[in-house]
């Protein structure tokens, strides 16, 4: 089994050998415009329209909890759009993060990441704007990257 590989730096800018995905936690508001998801912009615009595009496209598509959309941004690096945050304000059902969600496409992405024989790349996902805890992502992370060695790297900004 793969360990969790923790580093200092940008998770927009992996250091890795061979095929990577970014991955990171958007809202199923079709909002985007802060946390991790404006360094993704800045470097790429193609992850920003196509989440916007897919969001307009609802519902006659999988836009949704759980789902996931892989954006090729280069040759050998993809962004995995990731819905696993359900709104974007604290309610009363807590914060926006939702764990089964993260779970489900960290599932995905681990299929994709097995198929292109990728690393997964993140900042500590749903730990932002989302309001999750990093103590029940990081368990998640292990069970469908790590379990499956896939090298998975978390990304801590300066």
């Amino acid at each position: 089994m793969q360990a969790l590989r923790g580093i200092k730096g940008d998770a927009t800018s992996p250091h890795a050998k061979g095929p990577k995905i970014i991955a990171h936690v958007c809202n199923d508001l079709g909002g985007w415009g802060k946390g991790f998801v404006l360094a993704i912009s800045k470097r790429w615009p193609e992850p920003e329209h196509a989440y916007r595009a897919w969001h307009r496209a609802r519902p006659g598509n999988d836009f949704g909890l759980g789902a996931i959309q892989l954006i090729r941004v280069r040759a050998d690096t993809w962004v995995a759009n990731m819905i696993a945050q359900h709104g974007m304000r604290v309610g009363s059902k807590g914060p926006p993060i939702r764990y089964d969600a993260v779970a489900s496409c960290l599932a995905d992405v681990a299929s994709h990441a097995l198929r292109l024989g990728a690393s997964v790349h993140m900042p500590r996902i749903g730990c932002g704007l989302a309001g999750g805890r990093w103590e029940r992502i990081e368990p998640i992370i292990t069970d469908t990257l790590l379990t499956n060695d896939i090298p998975a790297t978390v990304c801590d900004f300066d």
